[in-house]
């Protein structure tokens, strides 16, 4: 795990001396994600600089930027190919040889065997940027689910890029123009999606694509993975099912203990990282490490759950009980992001892996259960709808009409408000309704909110974004679980884990995101992954034998955070954030309708968590990094983190 950046030129680069010492300012703010060595490496046309996280050999050996010895292919990648030892060996047959032990060294000489092939036959996570200097191309590519990110830019005819965008900025020639598009679409879903970010100029490069740049400066991007379609019928038996399913989940397990340094894993009180554990306590030599955060707050503590399972399984367990000091922690968490994002999740996530970090350096986790066995709710109001979708549309108006009578106040997004929403929904088609489940600011709330700067984002509707993932005829609850793949795991989920665990230098592995268990998943009909509307009973069933029926059939974890006890504590600060003359003279949103729904939720009329901590996460991503223009490192001018832990 590590860190990448550079920059490419059609028209040359400035001066050696000038070049690495910009590379090494950009990779510096990479640090972080590689704290054991760094380098940066460049020719007329290209500069490659690097930042490494150790995991697979140790040595110098190892160390990047990486080239061929004919100085013909050079590379900086980010992730890990647990399928290393295999290709290494089909390599080696086919008479290459190799200086290192290291993955990065498969996929140097795996592309001068394949070329673009070469994706194809990785497994694992991965992004990488690799020059040919035979061909004068630049080779950029990414994992089939995003799990490891990258940014580029074009800055003045160059192609910029970087594992952060951070990195991008620190090009002194790159502007930070915010893209109120972007904007708009953070506001419905919490994070910025679908290959967008809040920079104008610079992109996510998409999961599953690659893109080549040549010589003259034209590019080609293309898709080189997609998830099979799911079948309607199986003619398999769910008996078989669990069994192969188990198998999957042990040998997907098995492949990511691959490491030359402690590895771990994280342990909610849930199904989805307790059947990770179970699969590491079968297939891991020795004694496993497990770990796990919790609040003061009951519904937001899920260390006895976890407990069980580490009784279960003997593992060498520790737990603690974080107690956050929000507003000294939040500079870190904008700057570590480099984007606006509000999923609360983020702040259990970054305190869970620092903790963790300080025993192993590997850390499993249970990411991709809930998108591959139907685990969210949504995927069970999609199948409701279905059946709703067979009465008549007068009566599904009326449902709708129902739902605007349901009292909401002090509601936040449990069910009071998802049984509102989808009976909201209930005349609406099955994208439009996907969307109002996972969408916080409604288009409603954007109109009345929206001051002469954010106005023209209103003809944008942000669930259109959703539209292409029901249009394959697939069950209703295929489409809701497979827009979830394509937009909330890579967006959300995904850029949660990255930047959390590489924050403390600490890397994640996902054995339920290992493509070949993903496969397998979406060769299972929908009538067989979900009972009814039981979510995630196929994974629950096969687990009986190995997790007690409490964490089965109780409710669904995940480090969750009291959000609605940290808006009340921050309310001196949210109110003089949101309603500073700094923020209103951005004319982004209208100050009396920001006031309003400050008073609203404060007073007690309508709870608003989740919108509050949007817009106070956008106005601080603005203040790190628009207001700011510093083009260097800004970790050290963070506040230090106040953190109180207790075991």
């Amino acid at each position: 795990m590590c860190g990448i950046t550079g920059i490419w030129s059609p028209s040359g680069l400035p001066d050696e001396a000038t070049l690495r010492e910009r590379l090494t300012r950009m990779a510096a703010t990479l640090r972080h994600r590689g704290p054991d060595a760094s380098g940066v490496w460049s020719d007329e046309s290209v500069g490659l600089g690097h930042t490494r996280l150790s995991i697979i050999d140790l040595s110098a050996a190892g160390h990047q930027p990486m080239s061929t010895d004919d100085g013909d292919l050079h590379i900086v990648f980010n992730g890990e190919i647990y399928n290393f030892p295999a290709l290494r060996a089909e390599l080696t047959a086919l008479g290459h040889r190799f200086a290192s032990r290291s993955d990065t060294e498969v996929i140097l000489l795996g592309y001068r065997q394949w070329g673009v092939g070469v994706l194809e036959r990785l497994r694992g996570m991965f992004a990488f940027v690799l020059w040919d200097a035979r061909r004068r191309e630049l080779f950029l590519a990414r994992d089939r689910v995003g799990k490891k990110p990258l940014y580029y830019g074009w800055v003045r005819n160059r192609l910029v890029f970087g594992s952060e965008i951070k990195a991008i900025l620190a090009w002194p020639e790159t502007e930070r123009i915010p893209n109120y598009e972007a904007i708009h679409h953070y506001l419905s879903f919490r994070y910025v999606p679908d290959a967008m970010t809040a920079f104008a100029g610079i992109y996510a490069l998409k999961p599953a694509h690659y893109m080549i740049v040549r010589a003259d400066g034209s590019t080609h991007t293309e898709q080189y993975w997609s998830l099979p379609h799911p079948p309607q019928t199986s003619v398999r038996s769910l008996r078989d099912i669990r069994e192969e399913l188990i198998e999957r989940l042990d040998e997907a397990v098995r492949v990511r203990l691959l490491a030359d340094v402690p590895v771990g894993a994280f342990l909610s009180g849930g199904v989805d990282s307790g059947s990770v554990v179970a699969s590491m306590a079968r297939v891991a030599e020795g004694r496993i490490r497990t770990f796990t955060v919790g609040f003061s707050e009951a519904s937001a503590d899920e260390r006895a759950d976890a407990r069980l399972i580490a009784e279960r399984y003997g593992t060498d367990h520790s737990d603690f009980v974080v107690t956050p000091k929000v507003a000294d922690v939040l500079p870190k968490i904008v700057w570590h992001y480099g984007e606006p994002f509000a999923d609360p999740v983020a702040i259990p996530s970054y305190y869970l892996s620092e903790i963790t970090r300080q025993h192993v350096t590997v850390a499993l986790n249970g990411d991709g259960g809930d998108e591959n066995f139907f685990g969210y709710r949504r995927h069970a109001g999609a199948r409701i709808g279905a059946w709703l979708d067979k009465l008549p549309l007068a009566v599904r108006k009326k449902v709708a009409a129902a739902g605007r009578l349901l009292p909401l106040e002090n509601a936040t997004r449990g069910f009071p408000v998802q049984l509102r929403r989808f009976m909201l929904a209930a005349d609406q088609s099955r994208a439009a309704r996907y969307g109002s489940w996972v969408t916080y600011f409604s288009d409603d709330l954007k109109a009345e909110l929206y001051a002469d700067t954010m106005k023209p984002e209103l003809e944008g509707r942000s669930t259109a974004l959703l539209d292409r993932w029901f249009s394959n005829g697939a069950s209703p609850e295929d489409c809701a679980a497979r827009a979830d793949i394509h937009t909330f795991l890579p967006d959300d989920l995904l850029v949660r884990i990255d930047v959390a665990t590489m924050a403390h230098g600490l890397e994640g592995r996902s054995p339920f995101l290992d493509q070949e268990f993903m496969t397998f998943a979406a060769s299972i009909p929908a009538s067989q992954k979900m009972t009814g509307i039981r979510t995630k009973s196929l994974l629950r069933a096969a687990m009986e034998d190995r997790l007690p029926r409490r964490i089965l059939y109780g409710p669904k974890r995940g480090f969750p955070m009291p959000l609605r006890g940290v808006i009340d504590d921050l309310r001196e600060m949210i109110h003089d954030v949101l309603l500073s003359d700094t923020m209103a003279s951005r004319g982004l949103f209208r100050p009396t309708r920001v006031r309003s729904l400050l008073d609203d939720h404060y007073n007690g009329s309508r709870s608003r968590p989740h919108e509050i901590w949007a817009l106070l996460m956008l106005e601080l991503w603005f203040g790190a990094w628009i207001d700011r223009t510093t083009d260097g490192p800004q970790h050290e001018l963070a506040v230090t983190a106040q953190t109180e832990i207790s075991k």
